[in-house]
């Protein structure tokens, strides 16, 4: 996944430092990192740190979203998608299958027969 996103953020860097005519001494110069350093990040061999990158950005001026490749309508392979919200499933019915994801069998299986009992009280 890291490999991935070194990739997009290093092709965005490329693309957007190109489009201004600099070459990756000036953008390593301006941003305080070595060009060594700056052509690994353009390869998609490193991730620079947070600071680094708000730089990188400002410099280039470029949006974060696009430097990670967000502002796409297709999502990306490297960012997990989390599962859809159930909209009919109350908070308490959601907040009891993350608390029940958490027991051993033997928990698990005494908690299937409370649910039955109280669903035979219920029904």
């Amino acid at each position: 996944m890291a490999k991935k996103l070194a990739t997009r953020l290093g092709e965005s860097a490329r693309a957007a430092r190109q489009r201004l005519n600099l070459t990756q001494e000036d953008v390593a110069e301006r941003i305080g990192i070595a060009t060594e350093v700056y052509g690994r990040l353009e390869r998609g061999n490193m991730l620079p740190s947070v600071p680094t990158f708000r730089k990188l950005c400002a410099v280039l001026a470029l949006s974060a979203d696009e430097a990670l490749g967000l502002s796409s309508e297709n999502p990306v392979a490297w960012t997990p998608q989390p599962p859809p919200p159930e909209a009919n499933e109350p908070a308490e019915l959601r907040r009891l299958l993350r608390r029940a994801r958490q027991l051993d069998r033997n928990s698990l299986r005494v908690l299937s027969l409370v649910a039955a009992h109280l669903g035979q009280k219920n029904g």
